[in-house]
């Protein structure tokens, strides 16, 4: 068994070190908020990370086995369909969602 100073020490230390890290972006913010590039990103970032997504769940796909992606395509046509119709990613995400799980457990299984 460790000896409690020991413990006490590093539960100190990690929690300095995780308070520091979660603090130090929110004091830096202020000074980068006017930067160009911190501007750029913060309207072309949401964008890409999406895309990143998009293409990270669609990656094992088989097209040409089973039941050809259709819930895939189903699911991804209604996040879409509601994100343009109702411009909110939360609740087009959600209904994509439940959704696509919906058809795998109900339909397509």
């Amino acid at each position: 068994m460790p000896d409690p100073g020991y413990i006490l020490a590093s539960l100190g230390t990690i929690l300095v070190v995780t308070f520091a890290l979660r603090a130090v972006p929110f004091a830096i913010l202020s000074r980068l908020r006017d930067r160009p590039i911190v501007e750029f990103l913060s309207l072309h970032m949401p964008v890409g990370i999406l895309m990143i997504l998009v293409v990270y769940t669609l990656r094992d796909v088989e097209i040409l086995a089973g039941d050809h992606g259709a819930p895939e395509a189903i699911a991804l046509a209604s996040t879409i369909g509601v994100h343009l119709w109702r411009r909110n990613a939360v609740l087009s995400v959600i209904g994509g969602t439940i959704l696509y799980i919906g058809l795998r457990a109900l339909v397509f299984d």
